[in-house]
């Protein structure tokens, strides 16, 4: 039988690495992206695109809006994207996103019958939240199989992040290798409506950097400045 997989895909550079990684292991894929209430809707733009790139057998776009509690300056538009690097947590920080977005998933692979959930949380070149780390991703994989039915019933479900412990540019040369076309992703906090990145944030610094080390091209579409 083909084994199916939940892939959270955001539209940005990390999760259409974890995609095609997931296809490329042999999972018929099944997309799954979530509009709470960003800033800007081109990720969600970009996640169809790339779903559609890398052979995702369907993607489905799930409606939460979690600016009824703010608390992030990507889902409050009075807060302010910051453009210098910071200390701690920063504001960009959405409370609650990944344990929100991967109960999402869990509930489509249980729908499914699929055993594995993929999501491309990074603890290495990443903002510091503190939902992409390894502690996390290991104490929601014990949830989920305490949660579920199928895992009950002896079908343990798989949190796959292998994404986790890899710098970007270990992520852009693995996307590269697998024929990701990173000119189709957004991963600017701040994109305008056509996708274009701001140049300034933290994603796109980390972004950029990422290239860089990684010695490949930056397909990455900027405003001008």
């Amino acid at each position: 039988m083909t084994k199916r997989a939940v892939v959270l895909l955001s539209g940005g550079l990390d999760s259409a690495t974890v995609l095609a990684m997931a296809r490329t292991q042999g999972f018929e894929c099944y997309a799954l992206s979530v509009d709470y209430g960003q800033r800007h809707h081109a990720e969600l733009a970009a996640a169809q695109r790339v779903a559609q790139s890398l052979g995702a057998r369907e993607q489905r776009v799930v409606n939460i809006d979690l600016t009824g509690f703010g608390g992030s300056a990507l889902t409050d538009a009075n807060i302010a994207v910051p453009e210098q690097a910071g200390s701690g947590i920063p504001i960009t920080y959405v409370p609650a996103r990944n344990t929100i977005m991967l109960s999402l998933a869990l509930a489509w692979a249980e729908v499914l019958k699929a055993q594995d959930i993929f999501f491309g949380v990074n603890a290495v070149d990443y903002s510091g939240y503190p939902d992409c780390r390894p502690e996390y991703v290991a104490a929601f994989e014990r949830m989920a199989n305490l949660a579920t039915q199928a895992a009950v019933e002896g079908k343990p479900l798989t949190l796959h992040a292998p994404l986790l412990h890899l710098s970007k540019a270990e992520i852009i040369r693995q996307g590269v290798r697998l024929g990701v076309d990173y000119g189709l992703t957004v991963s600017c906090y701040q994109a305008d409506d056509e996708g274009r990145a701001c140049g300034r944030c933290d994603s796109c610094r980390l972004r950029r950097e990422g290239f860089a080390a990684a010695g490949v091209p930056d397909s990455t579409r900027y405003r001008s400045t």
